[in-house]
């Protein structure tokens, strides 16, 4: 079975931390490109962040530039990481991972993984 199973989400002050992980298994994780996808209740999902190591790309959305990193680890088992620092109010939404074959994409409906999302609330 595929499983994507995020941790890390919480409650935090504005300019506070957080650190997503998201444990993958039952896809080869090297042939994946891992996301990070938030949405804010009524919005469209998000694209936040995304890593590629079939072509070495990684992505960051504007807003997020600078403040969020991206970074995965395939050593002792596939997991993939999303370090908020700075985080604002306008962060606060439901962050999920997700996976499509091979290379970022920003289009939503292209994923073809993903896991149960994990709330981040970031209070001002």
């Amino acid at each position: 079975d595929v499983q994507l199973q995020a941790f890390g989400g919480g409650l935090v002050q504005a300019g506070g931390f957080l650190r997503l992980s998201c444990a993958v298994s039952g896809i080869p994780f090297d042939d994946y490109a891992m996301s990070w996808i938030r949405q804010v209740p009524g919005k469209e999902r998000e694209v936040v962040s995304c890593t590629s190591k079939s072509d070495g790309s990684t992505y960051y959305a504007d807003s997020v530039k600078g403040r969020f990193t991206i970074s995965s680890d395939s050593n002792t088992e596939n997991e993939v990481f999303l370090q908020m620092n700075s985080l604002k109010p306008e962060d606060t939404a439901v962050y999920y991972c997700a996976g499509h074959a091979l290379l970022c994409t920003l289009r939503i409906s292209e994923y073809d993984y993903w896991g149960l999302g994990t709330l981040v609330t970031v209070s001002s």
